[in-house]
């Protein structure tokens, strides 16, 4: 159909409606008398920062109590991943079975009694029965064809090659094929028939380990550990480890601070230098105080036995009650300079008219450190309280290399036993069972910090 050029609008018509558009929208944002608050442009400034908070704070939060509820098991290759469906994992299959069969069929040939001839054949026959369940699936032969290439050409399998989806029958009947197999196999071998009995152990063990179930176990994760005297243990170090460093920091920190807030040569040098401690990484100071604690050299040791203040040079990091002073020390003497800069801000924040009007009124030291410096300070101890708190609570490099949690998980805090189930035992789902209880205490500490101490920091107009 020919159309002329004529019937389409020009760009004069397109401006017009534009134009037009323009004004009427123009029109109707005065009729409204829109206008945005300062609260309204807050929130649409903090917008942008929530959503990193949740990219990376919340996600990984969601990600490990997604893994919580799974039996995530990286020293087992049926349970290295999350899965909800029955499988069976091709490549361990196809280094188990092949092999079952030819050992089975020799000890089969080897075999003279009769009556071992014929148990060996029903483990002969239940192998034949289990390859022909499988290869019944199309698409299980054609995917164990590509694998077994790969693996003749030395080659990485891709992953979604690895696993083998299984409907809920097949799985089932699979189960109890490998299960009945593994019985008979290790009935004969107890009865010392099989002449390579732990070869084969060892072939029906890989091929019960072929096969994958569901690891999804819900809070079954939560409600060991909440059962778990360990776990217990290490929250109740890590909560009396709180507690003494804290109370220590803020009595130190404070004391160090008002001498720092006092005009004396060298103030700026001092103040600069006090942060050595801070700024070494805790894992050298783990170090440096584990060789002063030496019982045979540590410098620290001995002086404190010197003056009977411990029993003898060993006594440290060899008792209880020892380690849990030694990391204590170490970080007191690290973390009180930060609290004494924290709370030194909060000093410099306080008007000396204040202290010139509390002096001619005749207020002692006393009544101006209780009626003028702590009220004033409290915003600023808060800070200090709330961080200290919240950093002694995930205490974890001091402790791992100064004690390890020893003696005898004595000083073991709970991240340092999430740190050992996840990575030495390999056990991601527990692991982040553990993590997942950390983050729910150092909420509830937050959330309680806020709502008695600090409701009015954030309230404040």
């Amino acid at each position: 159909m020919n159309v002329s050029n004529s019937s389409f609008p020009g760009p004069s018509y397109f401006k017009f409606t534009i134009k037009w558009l323009g004004e009427r929208f123009k029109l109707k944002w005065k009729k409204t008398n829109l206008k945005l608050s300062d609260t309204s442009y807050a929130y649409i400034l903090v917008i942008p920062a929530l959503l990193i908070i949740s990219l990376v704070a919340i996600y990984p939060v969601i990600n490990a109590f997604w893994t919580s509820l799974h039996d995530v098991k990286l020293n087992n290759p049926v349970k290295s991943s999350i899965s909800h469906d029955y499988g069976i994992q091709i490549e361990q299959y196809l280094d188990s079975i092949p092999l079952l069969k030819r050992t089975i069929e020799s000890e089969l040939n080897q075999a003279e009694n009769n009556e071992i001839k014929r148990e060996i054949s029903v483990i002969n026959q239940d192998i034949n029965e289990t390859i022909e369940l499988l290869e019944t699936d199309a698409t299980f032969v054609d995917q164990s064809e590509e694998v077994n290439d790969l693996l003749l050409d030395i080659k990485p399998i891709p992953t979604e090659l690895k696993t083998h989806r299984l409907n809920k029958s097949t799985a089932k009947k699979y189960e109890m094929q490998i299960e009945k197999i593994k019985d008979e196999i290790t009935s004969l071998a107890n009865q010392n028939v099989f002449e390579h009995s732990h070869e084969l152990n060892n072939l029906a063990e890989r091929l019960e380990n072929t096969f994958v179930k569901p690891n999804f176990v819900g809070l079954k994760n939560y409600q060991k550990y909440l059962t778990d005297n360990r776990m217990w243990k290490s929250l109740s170090n890590t909560l009396i480890f709180t507690l003494i460093t804290v109370s220590l920091e803020m009595v130190i920190g404070f004391g160090l601070a008002i001498l720092m807030n006092k005009h004396f040569f060298a103030r700026g040098f001092v103040r600069a230098s006090i942060l050595i401690p801070w700024a070494i990484p805790t894992a050298v100071i783990a170090m440096m105080w584990k060789y002063l604690y030496d019982g045979q050299n540590g410098i620290v040791s001995y002086i404190f036995s010197f003056i009977k203040i411990i029993p003898d040079m060993s006594y440290f990091l060899s008792t209880k009650i020892g380690a849990m002073a030694a990391i204590v020390i170490a970080d007191v003497w690290k973390t009180t300079p930060y609290v004494a800069l924290l709370l030194l801000a909060g000093l410099l924040t306080i008007p000396t008219e204040y202290y010139e009007a509390a002096q001619v009124d005749g207020a002692n030291k006393f009544h101006q450190l209780f009626k003028i410096t702590l009220p004033l300070m409290k915003s600023a101890i808060l800070v200090a309280v709330l961080f200290r708190v919240l950093d002694a609570f995930r205490v974890f490099d001091l402790i791992y290399v100064l004690t390890g949690g020893g003696p005898a998980n004595s000083t073991e805090a709970i991240s340092v036993y999430a740190y050992k189930v996840m990575f030495a035992e390999m056990n991601f789902g527990e692991g982040n069972t553990l993590a997942v209880i950390v983050f729910i205490c150092i909420s509830i500490i937050s959330m309680i910090f806020v709502k008695l101490l600090g409701s009015d920091i954030l309230e404040r107009k």
